[in-house]
């Protein structure tokens, strides 16, 4: 008998960690190949996991409401099937990379806090001891830290020979423990965990005297959250899991992005009544819906070609343009909440593709059968506030995007229509685009320009168009 590692699989490139939200198989239990063995939950879509052998059920690694994170084993099946699987460890190489890359940068923030040079807090130094610290390079600040053996602590000759000697052999300094215990560090084989190696260096950094620079430095004040106090007749609601997820994911954008808006009004009259007679018809032939939605994406992904700098991303300093064009759209869930599922290529497909691909997410994430694959990979989001009545919205950036429009309700207005006769007052089916875009690297006239090429092609609508 085997026995197999069940892991938490990778689900999407902007997911990192699951949770728990039950076990369909309990100890014991007989489990099929690709049976669902426990349901989990992410940020962006509920899911289940599957076994990838048959086998028994013999240990559970976590309990419900767990926070799971990606590659980690989240249970243990015994089966009689031959299986190979990778040696589980901690650490991959690349983590192993990132957490002595971690001590590193404690260390150097460690060593910064030491000045170069400073005014010693009154000690008293003889000419000869300073210029044997000038010759041999010791700072203001690291001569404050010897011992000294003369009268009232004071550094003598053999008391900085002493500790100049003990440097050399690298003993009692700072620096030399701190870059023995890193070469220790890199040495290692295996680490199982960050934390033992966080807590040497921290422990070594606080055991080691420094004299702190003497200029002030004023902390950031902490944000407080006035406490509420609710009435006798005020019902108290705890969040659900997916609203606090939902508003986690909104602060982490509005704390990121610059976010900045731009809207324009785009007459949709063309698109309205190209719709109205042809609907029927394309129901008949294609078995779907036409609504308004594939329409605007078909627009919105022909903008985006015209403007790829929209379809990118920022990564610290860097800005990544994005190959593929995949188009997030907001969705409702059956309790009411929305999701981004998204539409891959979406710039490669017709109308009919189009359409076939808004329907069957809109569908299935209503009724909950959205996979994690689903959701993730979007490099534009869209968001219908329309649907609700709105006639406009200031959207939040689904990051990591740097753009989300949303399309307002459309409405019967007057307009002043111009024709070679004159201009008149008329009837006109017209809605708003609001853009919101990450002020951070995309300025107002890119913002401004994908807006009105979207608007463009709406307005361009071609009347006598076959479906």
């Amino acid at each position: 008998m085997a026995k197999f590692e069940l892991k938490l699989p990778k689900m999407g490139e902007s997911v990192a960690e699951a949770t728990i939200t039950s076990w369909l198989k309990e100890v014991g239990d007989t489990i099929e190949l690709d049976e669902a063995v426990l349901e989990i939950a992410t940020d962006k879509v509920d899911s289940e996991v599957p076994s990838e052998v048959e086998g028994v059920l013999i240990e559970k690694r976590f309990n419900i409401d767990d926070v799971v994170q990606v590659g980690q084993v989240i249970a243990i099946i015994e089966t009689e099937a031959d299986v190979e699987q990778e040696p589980s460890s901690s650490f991959e190489e690349p983590e192993l990379m990132e957490a002595v890359e971690h001590v590193s940068q404690t260390i150097q923030a460690a060593k910064e806090t030491v000045s170069p040079l400073a005014s010693s807090d009154g000690r008293f130094y003889s000419p000869l001891v300073k210029n044997i610290a000038k010759q041999e390079g010791i700072s203001q600040l690291e001569l404050d830290t010897i011992s000294g053996s003369g009268k009232e602590g004071r550094v003598t000759k053999d008391d900085i020979l002493g500790y100049i000697e003990n440097k050399s052999n690298g003993q009692n300094t700072f620096e030399s423990k701190i870059d023995t215990s890193l070469h220790q560090v890199k040495e290692d084989n295996v680490i199982t965990e960050t934390a033992p190696i966080q807590s040497k260096v921290e422990s070594l950094i606080e055991d080691t005297p420094i004299i702190q620079n003497t200029i002030p430095i004023q902390e950031t004040p902490k944000l407080t959250q006035t406490p509420i106090m609710p009435g006798g007749e005020d019902e108290i609601i705890e969040m659900t899991r997916m609203g606090k997820l939902i508003s986690h994911h909104m602060m982490e954008s509005i704390q990121t992005s610059a976010h900045v808006q731009s809207f324009i009004e785009a007459d949709v009259t063309k698109i309205w009544n190209w719709r109205q007679k042809v609907k029927d018809d394309f129901m008949k032939r294609t078995g779907e819906n036409l609504t308004f939605t594939p329409i605007f994406m078909e627009a919105i992904a022909k903008a985006l070609r015209d403007y790829p700098m929209m379809n990118i991303s920022v990564q610290g300093d860097k800005i990544i343009k994005k190959k593929n064009i995949n188009l997030g759209m907001a969705a409702s869930l059956p309790n009411g909440n929305l999701i981004v599922p998204v539409i891959k290529n979406a710039d490669q497909l017709n109308l009919f593709g189009m359409t076939k691909q808004v329907n069957d997410l809109a569908n299935r994430a209503k009724t909950g059968k959205l996979k994690p694959d689903d959701t993730h990979g979007g490099t534009y989001t869209v968001t219908n506030v329309g649907s609700f009545g709105s006639i406009m919205g200031t959207p939040i950036i689904n990051q990591p995007q740097v753009g989300i429009l949303a399309l307002g309700a459309i409405r019967k207005t007057p307009a002043v229509i111009e024709t070679a006769e004159g201009d008149f007052i008329g009837i006109r089916y017209k809605m708003f685009l609001s853009h919101s875009y990450d002020h951070r690297v995309v300025n107002g006239a890119l913002g401004g320009q994908f807006v009105k090429a979207v608007k463009d092609y709406l307005e361009a609508w071609d009347s006598h168009r076959e479906i």
